[in-house]
Parts: C-alpha cells; sequence; structure tokens
C-alpha cells in the first residue's frame, strides 16, 4: 500500500486524545452499604464488569474512526488488476515533437498531425478528475506547462501545436515533463513521448546532463513507435556573401551549400537566388544520396538599403531547410564626417570627395574638437586624420563598437605620444616610431607586398591578369606592426603596415600610415590613391553580418536605440514596439524572440538601426533516426528511474496503456468504515449510559 499524502499520517497522533480522556473520566464508584447479602454483591461485580467491557468498546471505536479519517485524508492506494474499483487519479504529460523533422509527409499526414492525432485519442483513456500537462518540445519563449482537468482545454493545446524552425532536444522537454509530475500529488503518473526520434535529438552535449534520479520515481514512460518512411531531402545548408563592397550596378557573388540527407540519388534539382523576393539567378544541381555540392552565383546589386538575399531550392519531403538567408546594407547615400586639426591636410582628400567617384557622397567637416558635440551614429563612415582628445577617443570607440567604420590617417604634424594613446586606447598595436624625414625624397621607401584578396582590390582592375600597383615614394611615416588582431594590406619593405585593418566589435578601422600630404610622401599623386581611398569608404560604408551560426531560438544582441522606443520587425512582416527606457545605459539588448527564420530589422524612430538574418539548424535536415532502446538507454543513463514501455501506432493503444497501468485509491473505503464505526460507537455509548444509570440507581 501506498499513502499519496503520507505526512496527513502524523495525525495518527491524534488517537491517543480519546485514550487521554478516558482515564481522566473513570467514574469513583460510592460505596453503599447493604445488607451482607451475597447475592447482590455477585450482581454488583457482574454489572460493574459489563459495564467497563462497554467503556474499552467504545475506546477502541473511538481510536478506530480516528485512524480510519487520518488514513482517509493521507489517501491509501494499492496495486490492483481487479475490476469494481475505482482508479487512482492519474497525472500525464504528453511531450509532443514539434520541430521541422516532424514535417515529413507519410501515408497518413505529417509526422506531426499523426502525433497529435495518437495525443487525441489518449485523452480517452483518461477519467474525470485526472490531470494532462502538453509540452511541445519548442515553445514560446517564458512558455510555461500548467497540468489542467478541463479535457476541452487540453484538446486545444494540441490543436495549437505547430511546426517550429528552432532545434530543441527531447532531454529539456523530459525534464520539463520531470518536474511537472514530480509536483503532483497524484499517485498514477503517466509520460507520452511522441517523436520521430530524430539522429542527434535526444541532448546536444553530454556534458550538460543533470541527473533525472527522483523525479520520475513510480512514473510509467510511455513512448509512440511512429511509422516512419523513407523521405527526400534537400537542404540548403549555408549561404555566404563573397562580395564585401556594395556598389550599386556592381557584381555580387554568393556561395551556397546544398546538401542531398537522403540515401537516394537526387537529378535536376533547381536551386535559385532571390533578391529582395525577386529572382536574380538559378541553376540545376544532380546529388547522389548524402552527397553535398557547393554553388556559386553571380548578380548585379541593382538595389540600395537593407538588401535581404535568399537561396531556395524545390520543395521536398522536408520543407523548411529548403531556404537559407542572408543581409546586408549598400546605403543610397554615404554620409561621411571628415574630422581634422589642419584644413591643410584635406586638399587631396576633397580632391577626390569632390571628383563623383563615390556616386551620392555626404561630406561633413568638422574640426576635432567639435568630436563630442557630433552625433556620430549619423554618419556612414568618419576620416580621421589626426589623433582627438580622451572623450573624443571613448565616443569613437563606442561609434566603431556599434558598427561604424573610421579611416584613420597621422596629421601633417603628428606628435608620437598622443598617435600612441590614441592607439591603445582603441586597443590597436602602439607605433614604433616614424621612420625617415619630412620633405625628404633621397631615400623613399615603398611598398613590398600587397594582399589582392582583401575586398578592397575587388573589381579594381578590368585585366584581373595584370594587378600590379606602382608604389608611391614615402618619406615619412609611422612604423607600425599590425599583430594578431590586425591584417596587413599593403606591407613596407622593412615588414611595417602601410595600410592596415582591425575590428573592434562589430565595426571595423582603416590606417594608413602616412599623411596625405606631399611633405610626406607622393602618394596622393599616384593613380592607386584615389582608387584605394575610394574603396576604403565603400568598404567601411558596406555593412554584412556573418549570420551562418545564428539559428532560430538563439538570443542576439542588438543595439539600444537613442529614442526611447524600439520598434521590431520579423520576417513575417508583423511588428512590436519595445519600450527601451530601461535599457539607456546599455550599448546592447539582448533579444530572444527569434523562433522564425529570416531577416529580422531593428528601427529606431524610423531609421534601420540594426539586422540580423535568422536561419534553421542544419541538424534538424538528418533524416536517420534512433531506435527505442537508444532513447531507453539514454535516459537510464540519465538517471531515469521510473517504467519504459512502448506503444506501436499500429495497434489498438487504449488497450496497451490498460495492461500497463495499476492503482485504486482506498479513502472513500475508509470514510465509510470511519462513518460505521461513528454509527456503532453512537449505540455502544448509549448502552453503556444506560446500564450506568441503573448502576447507580
Amino acid at each position: 500500500m501506498t499513502f499519496l499524502n503520507p505526512a496527513i499520517l502524523f495525525g495518527l497522533l491524534a488517537a491517543s486524545i480519546p485514550i487521554i480522556l478516558h482515564f481522566l473520566n473513570l467514574r469513583k464508584l460510592k460505596k453503599v452499604e447493604f445488607s451482607t447479602l451475597i447475592f447482590l454483591k455477585e450482581l454488583q461485580k457482574t454489572k460493574i464488569r459489563r459495564i467497563k467491557l462497554k467503556q474499552w468498546l467504545i475506546l477502541l471505536l473511538r481510536l478506530l474512526i480516528i485512524i480510519m479519517l487520518v488514513l482517509a485524508f493521507a489517501r491509501p492506494a494499492i496495486k490492483t488488476g481487479f475490476a469494481g474499483y475505482a482508479a487512482a487519479k492519474t497525472s500525464a504529460v504528453f511531450i509532443i515533437d514539434n520541430t521541422f523533422s516532424m514535417s515529413i509527409v507519410a501515408n497518413e499526414g505529417s509526422y506531426l498531425n499523426k502525433s497529435k492525432q495518437i495525443a487525441r485519442e489518449l485523452i480517452n483513456n483518461f477519467q474525470s478528475g485526472d490531470e494532462i500537462a502538453v509540452v511541445p518540445i519548442v515553445t514560446e519563449e517564458n512558455w510555461k506547462a500548467k497540468p489542467k482537468t478541463d479535457f476541452s482545454i487540453v484538446q486545444k493545446e494540441i490543436e495549437e501545436i505547430r511546426i517550429s524552425a528552432v532545434r530543441k532536444t527531447l532531454y529539456d522537454a523530459v525534464v520539463n515533463a520531470g518536474r511537472i509530475l514530480f509536483e503532483s500529488k497524484n499517485f498514477n503518473k503517466e509520460v507520452y513521448l511522441l517523436t520521430d526520434l530524430q539522429s542527434g535529438s535526444f541532448n546536444k552535449m553530454k556534458e550538460s546532463l543533470s541527473s533525472l534520479t527522483g523525479l520520475f520515481q513510480n512514473t510509467k514512460f510511455f513512448v509512440v513507435n511512429l511509422q516512419k518512411k523513407s523521405p527526400l531531402n534537400l537542404g540548403v545548408d549555408s549561404v555566404k556573401l563573397n562580395t564585401q563592397i556594395f556598389e550599386k550596378n556592381k557584381p555580387l557573388n554568393f556561395l551556397a551549400y546544398v546538401k542531398n540527407y537522403s540515401e537516394s540519388n537526387l537529378e535536376s534539382s533547381v536551386v535559385s537566388l532571390y533578391i529582395n523576393d525577386k529572382r536574380s539567378a538559378q541553376q540545376s544541381i544532380t546529388l547522389s544520396g548524402s552527397e553535398s555540392k557547393q554553388i556559386f552565383f553571380e548578380t548585379t546589386l541593382t538595389d540600395t538599403g537593407l538588401v535581404n538575399a535568399t537561396v531556395e531550392i524545390e520543395d521536398d519531403d522536408v520543407v523548411p531547410d529548403n531556404k537559407r538567408f542572408t543581409s546586408f546594407y549598400a546605403p543610397d547615400k554615404i554620409k561621411l564626417l571628415l574630422l581634422y586639426n589642419s584644413s591643410n591636410d584635406l586638399n587631396f582628400l576633397n580632391l577626390v570627395f569632390n571628383s563623383q567617384i563615390i556616386s551620392a557622397l555626404e561630406v561633413t567637416e568638422e574640426k576635432l574638437s567639435q568630436l563630442q558635440r557630433q552625433n556620430l551614429q549619423r554618419y556612414n563612415v568618419i576620416v580621421l586624420i589626426g589623433t582627438p582628445d580622451e572623450s573624443g577617443t571613448d565616443k569613437l570607440k563606442n561609434y566603431i563598437d556599434n558598427g561604424g567604420g573610421v579611416l584613420f590617417f597621422p596629421e601633417s604634424n603628428a606628435d608620437l605620444n598622443s598617435i600612441k594613446n590614441f592607439f591603445n586606447k582603441l586597443k590597436l598595436p602602439s607605433p614604433m616610431g616614424f621612420i625617415g624625414k619630412i620633405n625628404s625624397p633621397d631615400l623613399p621607401a615603398q611598398f613590398d607586398k600587397i594582399d589582392f584578396k582583401h575586398p578592397l582590390f575587388a573589381n579594381l582592375f578590368e585585366d584581373k591578369s595584370k594587378t600590379k600597383i606602382e608604389s608611391p615614394e614615402i618619406y615619412y611615416y609611422m612604423k607600425l606592426i599590425a599583430e594578431a588582431d590586425g591584417k596587413n594590406i599593403i606591407s613596407m619593405f622593412d615588414k611595417s603596415a602601410f595600410l592596415s585593418e582591425y575590428k573592434s566589435g562589430s565595426g571595423k578601422l582603416l590606417v594608413f600610415n602616412t599623411s596625405p600630404v606631399l611633405s610626406w610622401n607622393n602618394f596622393p599623386l599616384k593613380s592607386i590613391f584615389p582608387a584605394l581611398l575610394s574603396k576604403s569608404i565603400l568598404y567601411l560604408s558596406s555593412q554584412f553580418k556573418e549570420s551562418e551560426t545564428t539559428y532560430c531560438g538563439d538570443e542576439i544582441f542588438i543595439k539600444v536605440p537613442s529614442s526611447r522606443q524600439l520598434k521590431i520587425v520579423y520576417p513575417n512582416d508583423v511588428s512590436e514596439i519595445i519600450n527601451t527606457d530601461s535599457l539607456q545605459n546599455k550599448n546592447y539588448f539582448r533579444f530572444a524572440n527569434t523562433q522564425l527564420a529570416g531577416t529580422y530589422r531593428f528601427y529606431s524612430g524610423g531609421e534601420l538601426i540594426d539586422y540580423c538574418s535568422i536561419n534553421h539548424d542544419p541538424d534538424e535536415s538528418i533524416i536517420s533516426y534512433n531506435s527505442i532502446s537508444d532513447l531507453e538507454n539514454f535516459l537510464e543513463k540519465a538517471g531515469f528511474d521510473g517504467s519504459f514501455f512502448t506503444l506501436d501506432d499500429n495497434r489498438k493503444i487504449s488497450d496497451q496503456i490498460y495492461n500497463s497501468r495499476f492503482g485504486t485509491e482506498l479513502w472513500k473505503y475508509f470514510i465509510i468504515a470511519a462513518l460505521l464505526l461513528a454509527l456503532m460507537e453512537m449505540i455502544a455509548a448509549r448502552s453503556s449510559k444506560k446500564d450506568a444509570e441503573q448502576f447507580v440507581n
């Protein structure tokens, strides 16, 4: 026998109360002198024995009444298979897999719809007073399962489950189910798992497992063996944008990987590239079983602003992995802030900026001393000639960390210590000193190596077989060695960097080692000067976020807007407004509502401030499966201590459940026994009272 409310058993101590009262209320018989007739004494002894016997019987009945009531409230239950007994109450959890591998359509519909149908049938095996909780493997943020005794609500919850692009593990759902059952007071506890048992779906990292011991004591764990078919599935595993400088009417290059997750060969499947929902290119691809191929797409950029690119394949048995998304930002108008100390340092830069080599360029010139007054977020690129003060440096670093692009030149009267302090603040390598002499062209330094694979040189040469660049003569320069965090784009003969690139946060910084004035070099007179300067501006203004490892359900970090409200536009074009008052002291806020695949856009005051493309996890495309025994072994290793049963959906599931269930609650019978004992106690008490009165009289 098992007690469902064992703490109530402490109430058995109340059984001592009648005993105490009995001894406190013992009557002391009065001595009455009679004549010395022997038969009267014998009569007295007989009546006294009868009265005492009835009093002990009454005491016993009162003890039994208390014991029966306490036991009834403790809810005793026994294992039984006999008909005619009322079954013990049951708490059940339905775990329903709604990851997109469950979207495969078999003879009786998709795996998910089949699971929902079975779940509805399972409800018929429960009676009034039982409770059921529905736990989808993928849920919305802050969702919490609650057991319900109203089965119509349970039916509705089952119907509302939809396929999700988020990849979650069975283990997380099992832990959730265990916590629900651990808090339940019902005798019968059951878990029903409806899943395709996709390979790799049990748990991502073994080291993250915690013990299930204690959560599933006396619990029956049923797993429904869904009948599966051998599906055909191609998946777009990745999309990479090879172009990093975005110019209107110039080429865009993409690289996509497509994998055949089936064992069967797939022939002539069409793979298409869409730019802002317009098909821009397509190819036909043939893949043998388990083969993966890369596909190159080239198109022309015709749009500006936020550009969404999608690689899509034709529909197959698993639809959600047939698309993959990426996005980039090509500004319609490049807003450039030019900061300087001496206007003489601007002559050659302004010649390039005014030449319209860069279309739609809007330049704002300001002294470095005015840096603190500027709203840097308004600008796509900042060109810096000289070093700001400490407060200006902090503001500039924040701009770079938030995705801004900065181009740096030393000013013509540069101070080494100022540059060192500035570079140290930005966590750049410290300059080793200045080399050469100003206005001394006798022994000029020149280029040594050029990294022609860098995006700055993409499409720079019409004839790609002729990529030679004439080195300028450099008389005076800052010796800077790009360390591990930097990249040499153009190197000097002494292995220092003429032009180097550094990344900070989500932004970029390009550093020239010499000032754009003729007293330091003849660089401004060379044809490479306007080409390299314009490419640097375009490169720094083009925004592209690598999103290959950002999957649905992942948390992302978004820039905090300057206004009090942030508008979020989801991939399905549904928008949401978030108040950001509590985030004003932070540079980023955490956004986790990434259930949908596609591009999320974030606006402040009507201006796009951030964006991110979210994709499916390629592991969800796997169409190989674990066995039931694999699941049982996994649960045992995790500390599962309940009973494990397999339900075959080819057989009547209700019969299979009936054969495994047990448990009868006995509290009703203890209540009945207590009432009967109370009736007997009343009768015995009346009889005892009458005898006592007769004896006294």
